[in-house]
């Protein structure tokens, strides 16, 4: 599965939802307070977390793409919180969409996008480190929550 792609489904899925079942919107926040809350999400997700990740990940020897072998199991930075903070950071991203859009529908696809990524992409990812690094990885998993 490629990951980017969920949340862009997301995006676009709710996008395409409201116009053929216009959703009111009931933000409290409006015009630049709603824009700024939604871009401070994304931003704030994209460079607390994904951002930084990939940093981590590429100092390592390592590539961010989930389809690359991976030599070691990085337990530092935004790995220390969360064992997907890529993952987190595209759920986000999602949100942050649904709050400068003023979409509600982005807001309730969201979680179903996050599904996905736990079922397709989260799910096999820990299975391979699992087989990979056996009980160092297992250990991690019992002290790092899968996403906050």
């Amino acid at each position: 599965m490629f990951p980017p792609g969920v949340p862009l489904g997301t995006i676009l899925g709710g996008v395409g939802l409201q116009r053929v079942w216009p959703f009111e919107s009931y933000f409290s926040l409006q015009g630049p307070m709603r824009q700024g809350a939604g871009a401070l999400v994304i931003l704030g997700g994209f460079l607390g977390l994904g951002l930084w990740s990939v940093v981590l990940v590429r100092v390592s020897g390592q590539a961010e793409t989930p389809w690359t072998p991976t030599t070691e199991v990085i337990q530092r930075g935004p790995f220390r919180v969360t064992r997907n903070p890529m993952y987190l950071q595209r759920v986000l991203g999602s949100i942050g969409f649904g709050i400068l859009l003023s979409n509600l529908w982005v807001l309730i696809l969201t979680p179903l996008g996050a599904w996905v990524l736990q079922q397709f992409a989260i799910k096999p990812e820990e299975r391979y480190l699992e087989r990979k690094f056996g009980e160092q990885y297992l250990a991690y998993k019992r002290r790092v929550r899968p996403w906050l």
